[in-house]
């Protein structure tokens, strides 16, 4: 016994499954361009500047999902840099994806529920510790 009924074309599912499969086909795809930078790809004192629509952000490093975070909010709103963590990024809804710090097109969301405005470049820089000439310099 069919739940639904085929006179339907809605109840069908065969326009909501072809919607959604258009969603998920293009979140997949995004996924796989290699435009994300991944909180795993980076090391203590790495800094990552994101450019939105609105403002320039710099994250720098510290550790696991915590970063310290100049520019756009945190400049107008606290004493910049802030250590907060980096929940993820998301497509403008609820869905986030953990792992990325910044990806193109995307959105970041911090720890403490600020979101930024859709991310138009991402540029990563690596922290250079023997550039220190040894001296126990801190990277951010």
């Amino acid at each position: 016994m069919s739940v639904f009924r085929q006179s339907d074309p809605c109840q069908s599912g065969v326009h909501s499954k072809t919607r959604m499969a258009r969603t998920l086909g293009a979140i997949v795809a995004h996924s796989r361009s290699g435009d994300a930078v991944h909180k795993s790809d980076l090391q203590f004192g790495d800094r990552v500047i994101v450019t939105t629509r609105n403002s320039v952000y710099t994250l720098c490093t510290l550790g696991g999902d915590s970063f310290a975070v100049s520019g756009g909010w945190f400049d107008q709103n606290a004493d910049a840099p802030v250590t907060v963590t980096v929940t993820g990024c998301t497509y403008g809804g609820s869905m986030i994806r953990q792992d990325v710090v910044a990806a193109r097109g995307l959105f970041l969301e911090f720890g403490n529920r600020v979101s930024t405005t859709r991310i138009r470049g991402v540029r990563v820089v690596p922290w250079d510790a023997a550039a220190s000439d040894g001296q126990p310099a801190l990277p951010c």
